[in-house]
């Protein structure tokens, strides 16, 4: 301990006196000072995944808010249009059927811009031509609505566009190689509902994928040309799902949730494209079912790339049919998933 002189000085009638001694100061060995240092670190060690689980909290609730405006976005479009948005326009494989129109104009999120206070967003797309005819400064532009903030931010919601090399041979034993272009734009973290594996997935006619095949509430539909009286052609949707249609009842049924994809493959396409491309269907709508469980930011889907999924943990959140927001627990066995993803099984809860 250091010494510190004190100098008293005392008054006595004429006289002075002055009085010098030393008092000690205590002060923090180096011993009290490294247990000091270790518990505040206890502390903050304790607080933190309290602060994590905080900030968890209201990033949920924050994305549940944002699929409930999807939701009543999509529920004023079907008031307005007498029908849910198709997913995608796309036609039937192998049909001897007219309504083979579409395929790569804009998806399902484009139609809802205007019920989710974006009509300025909206008037800069045209339904009737492709997604890649469209400016990049529309194409690539990231909606706050559109994502999850457990997963990233609104700036870092873009896929950049890639060339793929790709090897052909023909019949004949030729062949070569050309370069596909797979267009880029802004990506999300929400799909619709396009249904269950129902209807197969193995090339036939009746393939979920197909137009008018899904059994979902957003599926993919057969596309139409269409022409009012004194007005410029535009490409109409048969195909179409009514709250009709939705015979198991629009509160035991999925309109929207979370769509899976895993943190190595953020941004990346295919299995994080461009919500808006028409043409690429696992960037915006999902299936559910045996065989495609809701999974977790860390898993690889075991069937490809097309199941519902969150970084929430051990939940993932949807919007139903009837507009109401609901968290689901993710080890959901795949049956009862299924079931809540189909709109017409006979199935209810």
């Amino acid at each position: 301990m250091k010494l510190h002189k004190a100098v008293l000085y005392f008054g006595c009638q004429h006289s002075l006196f002055l009085i010098v001694g030393t008092m000690k100061r205590k002060a923090f060995t180096l011993v009290e000072l490294l247990v000091v240092i270790a518990i505040i670190g206890i502390l903050i060690g304790m607080l933190l995944p309290a602060i994590q689980t905080v900030r968890e909290s209201a990033r949920r609730t924050s994305c549940m808010n944002k699929l409930r405006q999807i939701g009543l976005a999509t529920l004023s479009f079907e008031s307005v249009n007498q029908a849910f948005p198709p997913a995608r326009l796309f036609s039937k494989r192998n049909a001897n059927r007219p309504y083979d129109l579409g395929e790569d104009q804009p998806s399902w999120f484009v139609r809802i811009l205007p019920f989710v206070e974006q009509e300025a967003f909206y008037d800069q797309w045209d339904l009737s031509k492709s997604y890649d005819k469209h400016p990049n400064e529309v194409i690539f532009q990231p909606l706050d609505v559109f994502i999850c903030p457990s997963r990233r931010t609104q700036d870092d919601a873009k896929a950049p566009e890639v060339v793929q090399t790709v090897d052909v041979t023909a019949p004949c034993g030729c062949g070569g190689t050309y370069q596909v272009r797979v267009v880029g734009g802004a990506t999300g973290d929400y799909a619709g509902n396009h249904g269950d594996l129902s209807p197969g997935s193995t090339g036939a006619e009746t393939d979920y994928y197909f137009g008018g095949n899904g059994t979902g509430v957003i599926i993919s539909s057969q596309a139409i040309a269409f022409r009012a009286p004194g007005s410029q052609p535009r490409l109409d949707w048969i195909d179409k799902i009514t709250h009709g249609a939705i015979s198991d009842g629009t509160s035991n049924t999925y309109l929207a949730g979370e769509l899976h994809v895993s943190s190595e493959n953020l941004n990346t396409i295919p299995y994080n494209g461009p919500i808006y491309n028409g043409q690429d269907l696992a960037a915006f709508a999902r299936i559910g079912g045996p065989g495609v469980p809701i999974l977790g930011p860390k898993e690889e889907s075991p069937t490809g790339i097309l199941g519902f999924g969150s970084w929430h943990p051990q939940s993932c959140n949807f919007v139903y049919a009837d507009g109401s927001t609901h968290s689901v627990q993710s080890k959901i066995d795949t049956v009862t998933l299924g079931k809540l993803c189909n709109r017409a099984d006979g199935e209810t809860f």
